[in-house]
């Protein structure tokens, strides 16, 4: 393995590869296509290995009852359409995959996708497994990052980067 070596759980191996596509999208400055191929296949072969274990936001790894629904191939998509996006904020919680910031001009896309809106959060959310929640406490996002874990992404700030290591 040379782009996932400490992936352990399915949102490890989530959030490396959205950062990795970040690095390597042959659409962002300085991306290597031939690279980017490499890399979505040795994420595909983990995510059959990895996509049903997970952790809590304490780091407790478990596997989980139900196996998942989702396939790496949707998860692949989802993330190079939101690369594309601008002015939007990706965060990955546990399972889910939320998009906050200027998501009002990309609002189709996002359906098109399968992401749903949250109106009190303000964010749309993207979850492929049957969710049923068990209790009626309202949740904030604060609650699920506390919950869950979660690693944020902003499209602007990893272009900045991008071209100061360019330069």
């Amino acid at each position: 393995m040379k782009y996932f070596k400490n992936c352990k759980t399915a949102e490890e191996l989530k959030k490396e590869y959205r950062k990795l596509a970040m690095k390597l999208h042959p659409d962002i400055v300085g991306g290597d296509g031939e690279e980017f191929k490499a890399m979505q296949a040795e994420f595909e072969k983990l995510w059959e290995r990895l996509k049903n274990v997970h952790s809590n936001a304490q780091g407790e790894t478990y596997t989980a009852k139900q196996e998942t629904a989702e396939t790496p191939h949707e998860f692949i998509h989802i993330i190079n359409v939101l690369i594309s996006l601008q002015g939007v904020e990706v965060e990955i919680c546990g399972k889910w995959i939320w998009v906050s910031g200027n998501t009002k001009e990309h609002k189709e896309v996002l359906k098109q996708l399968g992401f749903k809106f949250a109106y009190k959060k303000k964010a749309w959310y993207y979850h492929k497994d049957k969710f049923r929640k068990k209790s009626h406490e309202e949740l904030t996002m604060d609650d699920i990052r506390d919950m869950f874990g979660s690693q944020r992404y902003e499209q602007k700030k990893e272009e900045e980067k991008k071209l100061q290591a360019a330069i």
